[in-house]
């Protein structure tokens, strides 16, 4: 597991293929509890080739100096994300 927030990652490789590819994360919370949302694609094998984009927000938690996760959620389409988007941006005054 990972020491420090940076190096907290999705990818995830299985036989040489990397089914889980990260393209970006935002640290949203750092200390003894960090949340990290992600931007990935997963690998489909029947079509050898990489999901849209998908996004996901996890939640660790440090632990004898190491990060473990203790929570997750998977945002299932950009319409999702976009709906929670529009949602926060009405809370928020925005």
């Amino acid at each position: 597991m990972a020491e420090t927030v940076e190096e907290l990652t999705v990818t995830y490789e299985d036989g040489g293929i990397e089914t889980v590819k990260e393209l970006d994360k935002k640290v949203l919370t750092k200390g003894a509890w960090a949340t990290v949302i992600y931007r990935y694609q997963d690998w489909n094998r029947s079509k050898e080739e990489y999901s849209p984009d998908k996004f996901t927000i996890r939640r660790y938690q440090k632990r004898d100096g190491e990060y473990q996760q203790k929570s997750k959620f998977n945002i299932s389409s950009e319409k999702q994300a976009r709906e929670i988007i529009i949602a926060l941006q009405d809370w928020l005054g925005e």
